[in-house]
């Protein structure tokens, strides 16, 4: 009986302070959306095409799907606008909590000023790089009309190409309108418990996040610093270290504070990992061994700790 009531009171006790952190989260952030207009660079085949196609290898046009590829997205101009628009997608992620509406992060308010003008500047980029791949456009069609051959078609590529690009973001807002309190309060208060629910549950999220990118870091490094089957250190990258120190940095800055085991397991594999840098691993077995030993308890904790909060079937908006 008394266990009964003490895992209750634990179970409410969570509760509560999982909702004190949703608060808090709803209190201290924004929601930020990021769109991207981007041109097609595949389209898919008319059925007539598709049916040639089958036919050419005897095959039921129902089993089959065609598409032709309309620029050559290796161009060395199109492949720096591909790396702006990575860089976009990249900040907007690294600078914000998940959250579970689609499209939707949050954004610490604080951070408001720096990540606009952030994105302002990569939103520069992208025009500078997008008008020199508009020099190279006509050349780009020239080639898909040769590569394509009877397959070319003029008209599924735009007169302009610079308005097929983008970057475009907004703050919209995640509580109920201000006019439903006068419209029906019932209604009001009740969006109000439903949105405090969703900041609750991304709450849940974002522990889920942060955990499973950590033990995919320490469990790579790991696995890279223990030596192989015949004893041979084996090769790892700078950036196998340099990934764990931007996430503890990345930790820090966006913690929600919500879980205290998982806020020591990061603070552990901070501190095996701190000082230490990649050539020391290298040059130092000794060093390279214990580290990864550490390391390892690290990953096994936090599968504990995964497997104590198994991942949640969090409900989304659909689009």
């Amino acid at each position: 009986m008394s266990t009964t009531l003490h895992s209750d009171t634990e179970a409410a006790a969570s509760t509560d302070t999982r909702t004190d952190v949703g608060e808090r989260l709803q209190a201290e952030t924004t929601a930020v959306r990021l769109r991207i207009r981007w041109p097609g660079v595949r389209k898919t085949l008319s059925q007539d095409q598709t049916r040639k196609a089958a036919g050419t290898f005897d095959a039921d046009i129902k089993s089959v799907s065609a598409s032709k590829k309309l620029l050559d997205t290796t161009h060395p101009a199109f492949r720096a606008a591909t790396s702006v628009k990575t860089q976009a997608v990249d900040y907007w992620k690294r600078s914000t909590l998940p959250y579970i509406e689609p499209g939707m992060r949050l954004l610490r308010r604080g951070d408001i000023g720096t990540f606009d003008l952030q994105l302002t500047s990569i939103k520069s980029e992208l025009a500078a790089v997008v008008e020199e791949l508009d020099l190279h456009y006509g050349e780009l069609v020239d080639q898909a009309r040769e590569r394509l051959g009877n397959l070319f078609d003029a008209g599924d590529y735009a007169s302009d190409l610079r308005e097929q690009f983008a970057i475009e973001w907004d703050y919209p807002s995640c509580d109920p309108p201000a006019y439903l309190l006068q419209v029906s309060p019932q209604l009001y208060y009740s969006e109000c418990a439903r949105v405090q629910t969703r900041f609750d549950e991304a709450v849940k999220l974002a522990e889920q996040t942060f955990a499973e990118e950590l033990s995919q870091l320490v469990s790579h490094l790991a696995e890279r610093l223990h030596g192989g089957e015949e004893g041979q250190p084996k090769v790892f990258r700078d950036s196998a270290v340099t990934n764990l120190l931007e996430f503890f940095d990345r930790f820090q800055r966006l913690n929600i504070r919500s879980d205290e085991q998982l806020n020591r397991l990061v603070a552990d594999a901070r501190q095996i990992i701190g000082g230490k840098a990649p050539q020391q691993l290298r040059s130092e077995p000794s060093l390279r061994q214990n580290v990864s030993q550490e390391l390892t308890r690290v990953e096994a904790a936090l599968e504990g700790w995964m497997v104590d909060r198994p991942r949640r079937n969090i409900q989304r908006r659909p689009r």
